[in-house]
């Protein structure tokens, strides 16, 4: 049972998610497509495809702008790099023959490289001029999750619970951590960040993670969310979200935890609210912007925790991570939808549904406009027209 639970929720985008284990009853509605009357209608300036993209399997291969190049990667081990102006092929590797894909965990670029891991228990290392397979290492899980990269480490972190630190130009394992992974877990894992010689990441036992990244020293843990319940769908605590840090304070949010904001320096929480989600947050500096485990999309003070806002009618349509372009809020969903939201008040600007693939990450700013990438792995240049 426990793996047929396991399975469904690593598929819950495409099978309304747990119908059916908690009770007959259960079922998941998705909201239908909100009436939007349009301000602007985004123009597409270039179109370029990545073999496939993702499909529907849980990769995480959200596009990268770095080095003047926009970097894109499909599942089954294409990666490429486009001109962000033309959206020109600069260079196309296929590493499918050599690894067997399954790329899944980044993209990443740093160290004049483009770093990705892979549902195989690999993480590669690419030239970023040449495309060039610089190395390849295995390591200890499924990497579903962007690396980051702090004092030429390139750190990782993977669905057994472990944080290496890499070296950067062989890919040498430099130091390990290991944490707890209860026997059931979301489909998914926290991407680490780093600041001020600290790493930092989310855990499946419910907890957010620090340590030194010059040695791979603990420092503390802090407990984002509680087991409870009788089932263990109901006890599940992952925190999957990347946390998000603001000059010195951290914010992360966990399922059935909470949104908390955590001092950098004592590593204590400065204030707690009861959102529930496994999705990235985003911030303009004075609010945060969280969605839930329903789909709902809530503003809250970033100093205090209040909410100021919430908007809940892309309930269950399986909305992307919130990324902030232009003034705007903007999410995706499952059915190719982008959405514009009024930072201040919640409110629907402007959609346009791009591709009914669907979307399984968020769009990414680039000069002169921003860049799409859908599930069946068409990638787009959109450009504002207000």
């Amino acid at each position: 049972m426990k793996n047929m639970l396991k399975k469904a929720l690593a598929t819950a985008m495409f099978v309304g998610a747990l119908a059916g284990c908690a009770s007959e009853e259960d079922t998941v509605i998705m909201a239908p497509v909100p009436q939007v009357d349009s301000e602007f209608t985004p123009q597409s300036q270039w179109s370029n495809s990545v073999s496939g993209g993702v499909g529907q399997y849980y990769s995480k291969l959200t596009p990268e702008y770095a080095y003047d190049k926009v970097f894109v990667a499909s599942r089954d081990g294409v990666v490429k790099a486009l001109d962000p102006e033309s959206g020109k092929t600069l260079w196309e590797t296929d590493v499918e023959a050599d690894v067997s894909a399954r790329l899944s965990g980044g993209i990443t670029a740093a160290y004049s490289q483009v770093f990705i891991g892979s549902e195989n228990g690999r993480v590669l290392a690419f030239n970023e001029e040449t495309g060039e397979l610089n190395w390849q290492v295995d390591v200890d899980g499924e990497v579903l999750a962007a690396p980051a990269t702090d004092s030429n480490l390139v750190i990782v972190h993977t669905n057994k619970g472990i944080l290496l630190a890499l070296d950067q130009v062989t890919g040498e394992a430099k130091w390990t951590i290991s944490t707890e992974v209860p026997n059931l877990t979301l489909r998914g894992n926290s991407a680490p960040v780093t600041a001020s010689g600290g790493v930092f990441w989310g855990t499946a036992n419910g907890r957010l993670a620090a340590a030194i990244v010059e040695r791979g020293q603990l420092i503390w843990q802090q407990p984002i969310g509680m087991p409870q319940g009788a089932t263990e769908i109901d006890r599940l605590v992952d925190v999957d979200a990347s946390p998000l840090i603001l000059g010195s304070t951290l914010y992360i949010v966990g399922y059935n935890g909470q949104l908390t904001a955590i001092d950098l320096r004592s590593g204590k929480a400065a204030w707690k609210r009861n959102y529930s989600s496994s999705t990235d947050l985003v911030s303009d500096g004075s609010r945060l912007f969280v969605v839930t485990e329903q789909d709902h999309i809530a503003a809250v003070d970033a100093r205090s925790g209040t909410e100021l806002w919430t908007n809940d009618q892309l309930e269950n349509r399986l909305v992307t991570a919130p990324v902030i372009i232009e003034q705007y809020l903007v999410v995706g969903d499952s059915e190719g939808y982008l959405y514009w939201i009024d930072r201040s008040s919640g409110e629907f600007v402007a959609m346009q549904q791009v591709n009914s693939s669907g979307f399984a990450v968020a769009p990414i700013a680039v000069p002169g406009g921003y860049v799409v990438m859908t599930r069946n792995g068409d990638v787009k240049k959109l450009t504002i027209n207000e």
